[in-house]
């Protein structure tokens, strides 16, 4: 299946929204504006999802409602103040989103009385936190940017969507879409109205009963074949949807190109992070030594539904610590350059972004719990495994999964 870049992917993420994703991997949002519809033409599964992955990207606008149900403390969201990333792990949340359908995009999620903005611009980032009064570019350095204009069109989308996403329907739908065609079976269900707009709906089920997720429900706007909202339900609970994202109102007219110049606010703290950009199989970036061992590769155990990602010889007390130099067990593309030193220097909590100060051994020992193997956090969509030997394993499974292959 062809990987096809979104508009909503972005370079670099703010750390505190990857912080967000990497700790659950899959993201929500609620069910909202729907109804039966039923003008549509008929289509079979298969000629959907093949329209869904054709289909060009679209400029357009609207607002984005995001929901998670993932069985975590309340305390975790009670302590993320305004509008923080933190906030998308549970409760719901708003956002509002704009994209020319090519490299330029924007996001704000909103606050009761603050924002916290993503502007996307090609390969430069900057990020907004009305609650620290900061603005933050992440960018890359020459050698990366050169880097980058040498790939080709494949390579370098492929580059750029590896980086972290936006909460956004398009986003959590590719990561369904992806384990289609070996490790699910789909089928069309009734036709529903999101956001104002008739729209297909596609269920997918994974072919396996060693998942936590039970099945996707993805809404798709029957004229322009983008996903609407995406339902993920969990095995763990038949009531409601453990994550759900999707467009409250949306707008398919292209955005005022205005909308995408960023410029802080009068007085706001400014600085720049650079950002290495991942290497493509089989190559190492200039300024990033051979490893020798030193940096291991993640194991992948299983496939589809049921992949496992195994990290070896990880110094969990030192990140908790927030030391870039813990992260021995993670991909060399996120380690072993300057670049990538600087950017572990933005999970500490002096940058911590609109209440993302959090004492991290506290929230360490309050998400999970001891087990023989060491320290166990199980949501409804996620299990992670951290053993007393310095292994972290993670995946979509039952945490009984990863205690076995421990």
């Amino acid at each position: 299946m062809t990987d096809r870049r979104t508009p909503f992917r972005s370079p670099w993420l703010a750390p505190a929204a990857v912080a967000a994703a990497v700790a659950i991997g899959l993201i929500a949002q609620p069910l909202l504006a729907f109804g039966e519809g039923s003008d549509l033409p008929d289509l079979t599964a298969e000629e959907l999802v093949a329209r869904v992955i054709e289909a060009e990207p679209q400029a357009m606008s609207g607002t984005v409602v995001h929901t998670a149900r993932l069985g975590l403390p309340d305390l975790l969201f009670t302590e993320a103040s305004g509008a923080d990333p933190m906030s998308l792990l549970g409760g719901s949340s708003t956002l509002r989103l704009w994209t020319d359908g090519d490299e330029r995009a924007r996001v704000s999620l909103l606050g009761t009385m603050s924002e916290y903005s993503v502007v996307a611009d090609g390969t430069d980032v900057w990020t907004y936190s009305s609650a620290d009064d900061e603005a933050v570019r992440y960018t890359m350095s020459d050698a990366d940017r050169a880097r980058l204009e040498a790939m080709g069109e494949e390579a370098r989308a492929k580059a750029l969507a590896e980086r972290a996403e936006l909460p956004t329907p398009q986003e959590a739908a590719a990561d369904a879409l992806a384990k289609v065609e070996e490790h699910s079976s789909v089928r069309v269900d009734s036709q529903v109205t999101v956001a104002g707009r008739d729209a297909y709906q596609l269920v997918i089920t994974p072919d396996t009963d060693g998942t936590l997720v039970d099945h996707v429900v993805l809404a798709v706007d029957g004229e322009t074949m983008t996903p609407l909202r995406v339902q993920t339900w969990s095995t763990q609970d038949e009531t409601a949807p453990a994550v759900e994202v999707s467009f409250t109102d949306v707008d398919f007219s292209a955005p005022a190109q205005s909308v995408f110049e960023f410029a802080a606010p009068a007085g706001a703290t400014q600085r720049d992070v650079v950002v290495p950009v991942p290497a493509e199989d089989g190559e190492r970036p200039a300024e990033m030594p051979a490893h020798g061992g030193e940096h291991p590769e993640p194991a992948v155990h299983g496939t589809g539904w049921e992949t496992v990602i195994e990290l070896a010889g990880v110094d969990v007390a030192a990140m908790l610590a927030q030391d870039p130099a813990a992260m021995g067990g993670m991909p060399e593309d996120f380690t072993g350059s300057d670049e990538a030193e600087d950017l572990m220097e933005e999970f500490k909590p002096e940058h911590g972004a609109g209440g993302m100060d959090l004492d991290a051994g506290a929230l360490f020992e309050q998400l999970t719990t001891e087990v023989p193997e060491g320290r166990l956090l199980s949501s409804t969509l996620l299990s992670v495994l951290i053993t007393d030997d310095g292994r972290v394993l993670v995946g979509a499974v039952p945490a009984e999964t990863l205690r076995a292959m421990a």
